[in-house]
């Protein structure tokens, strides 16, 4: 089959890679429909991979129909449409039991599919999913490719970040950094009751994009802009996206006292400087951690079928498979009003 897979730095290509088979009694193989490109992926893109290696296929966002199920499946059959969470566990545990698979107990069996060669990627013609009872979530009919594919990863990301700011009725809630991530955290904020969502990206575009959503774009200089739209208070929650040591600074910055913030943009950083002096004055909560995406679907997919989340509507562009590397350029180059690439692959 082909697949994109990632060779270094800006090196990404399509070429042909073995076929998927099923990991085990327990797995399934999902041809791909429609598949996404991540903010993470960029990391992957640009050098600072999380697996080590290269030549692995990658990816970790799809939807697809499934064609192959092992003898213990019991929830799925061929032919059934269906999106693939991006976090995988081992479907046997606890923690897995309340879709917690972050803090799955069989670490060998979870992961992240495509961020290296243990599990591989979902920019792929099919993709091998262990755990498919647990992995694989069934597409409600009547809602499209494009919304079931940003709650694989960014929806439930964005809603994540913002259920850590613990938002309440009337909060005044900042978003740092609009990619699909930070979109889906300002819609997600509007949803719990937040009176106004600050958008904070340095690219116009995005910020337009998420003011669609009902979000407040902020021009200029964030810091003094947030304050000057806050009464010289700063905001209640803020909600980091980009993961960057700079954005999170930014993040504690812009909140007030007794303000919350939330990181749930991807962090490499092994020696990031905490301003602890400033957090202490401002009595600021900080968290920070990682999406279980089977954990927040309940929540999504009602608010997606009622039409209450759209996640559909970040969606920019489209490329069919083979022009993987294009879109890579494009996504990274965060011009011509680029939010969420999907990539398109041809129906059998």
């Amino acid at each position: 089959m082909k697949a994109l897979t990632y060779h270094g730095p800006q090196d990404v290509r399509y070429e042909s890679v073995p076929d998927p088979t099923l990991p085990s009694e327990r797995g399934a193989v999902v041809r791909v429909r429609s598949a996404g490109i991540c903010g993470s992926d960029l990391h992957i893109y640009g050098g600072h991979g999380f697996g080590g290696g290269t030549g692995y296929s990658i990816g970790h966002e799809a939807v697809g129909d499934v064609v192959e199920v092992g003898s213990a499946v019991t929830r799925f059959a061929p032919g059934d449409r269906v999106l693939v969470p991006a976090s995988v566990g081992c479907g046997r545990c606890a923690p897995c039991g309340r879709g917690v698979v972050f803090l799955c107990e069989n670490f060998g069996e979870a992961g992240v599919y495509g961020v290296g060669h243990a599990l591989g990627g979902c920019q792929a013609e099919a993709i091998a999913v262990p755990a498919a009872d647990m992995n694989l979530i069934a597409i409600p009919e009547g809602m499209s490719d494009d919304a079931a594919l940003v709650l694989t990863d960014n929806a439930p990301t964005g809603w994540y970040g913002a259920r850590l700011g613990r938002i309440a009725h009337g909060d005044t809630v900042a978003v740092v950094g609009l990619g699909p991530v930070g979109l889906m955290a300002a819609a997600s904020a509007l949803i719990m009751g937040a009176s106004r969502v600050l958008a904070v990206d340095l690219v116009e575009s995005r910020r337009a994009l998420a003011a669609t959503l009902g979000a407040v774009p902020v021009k200029g200089d964030p810091r003094s802009e947030v304050l000057a739209l806050t009464g010289g208070r700063g905001a209640d929650v803020v909600i980091e996206a980009v993961g960057g040591d700079a954005t999170i600074g930014l993040a504690t910055d812009l909140a007030g006292r007794c303000g919350r913030v939330s990181v749930v943009g991807v962090s490499q950083s092994p020696t990031y400087s905490f301003n602890m002096l400033m957090a202490q004055l401002k009595c600021l909560e900080f968290t920070i951690g990682l999406c279980s995406v089977q954990a927040e679907l309940p929540a999504l997919i009602p608010l997606t079928t009622s039409g209450r989340l759209d996640p559909g509507a970040i969606v920019t562009h489209r490329f069919p498979l083979e022009a993987g590397p294009d879109a890579y350029a494009l996504f990274a180059s965060r011009t011509d009003g680029v939010a969420k690439v999907v990539l398109d692959l041809p129906a059998d």
